[in-house]
């Protein structure tokens, strides 16, 4: 028994060392914290802010041009056209238009009366129609109404009636029609009884009429 003890004894070391070996390494890969992962950071993308460029949209709106122009008339246009551009689409200026007295820079606006003068004519000034953002008046010359300027509803033909603001073909038959009917109108007032005149319409024209 000795003798196996005293055979086997060096190699039984030799076991016992590399067995303590291996639970050395084994404890020492166990006591050694692991590496902490390296998480990559998002690019934060910066969005800039949107800049409002919205401008104001054109509309479609109507135009009455009047006066000496080679084709009068209501015309559909848009709202960031000029009074030239309106003129230009009644046929342009007759030769005896006073082009100096009308704003042809003007933009345009719903219901608005362009109404162009003959050279040396006398006309008070040619308002349009309240719109949002002001009358916006396209005029004729600015200078005060004076005796023989006036248009006599009495007298005038329906091309004479037309050149008063708002009132186109049919309302100047209409006017024709009435003092045919009733007679001559003793007073301007009387134009309120035509139809299609009203309080708002005859307060422009009442300053561009007469009944004598």
């Amino acid at each position: 028994m000795k003798q196996l003890i005293h055979k086997y004894k060096i190699p039984a070391a030799g076991g016992l060392a590399v067995l303590m070996f291996w639970l050395y390494g084994l404890m020492e890969e166990e006591t050694v914290p692991p590496e902490p992962a390296l998480v990559e950071e998002a690019p934060v993308e910066v969005v800039p802010e949107e800049i409002s460029t919205e401008e104001a949209v054109p509309v479609e709106v109507a135009i009455d041009v009047k006066g000496a122009v080679t084709m009068p008339g209501i015309y559909m246009m848009t709202s960031d056209q000029r009074v030239n551009d309106a003129i230009n689409k009644a046929g342009g200026l007759m030769e005896t238009a006073d082009a100096a007295a009308v704003n042809l820079a003007q933009k345009v606006q719903d219901e608005m009366v362009i109404y162009v003068p003959t050279k040396g004519e006398g006309v008070p000034p040619v308002i349009a129609s309240s719109t949002p953002g002001g009358n916006g008046a396209a005029s004729a010359k600015s200078s005060e109404s004076a005796e023989g300027t006036l248009i006599n509803i009495n007298e005038a033909d329906s091309s004479g009636l037309q050149k008063l603001p708002g009132v186109g073909e049919a309302k100047a038959q209409a006017i024709i029609d009435y003092r045919e009917t009733e007679g001559p109108f003793a007073a301007a007032e009387e134009l309120k009884n035509v139809s299609g005149i009203g309080d708002k319409t005859f307060e422009k024209l009442e300053p561009l009429i007469t009944v004598q």
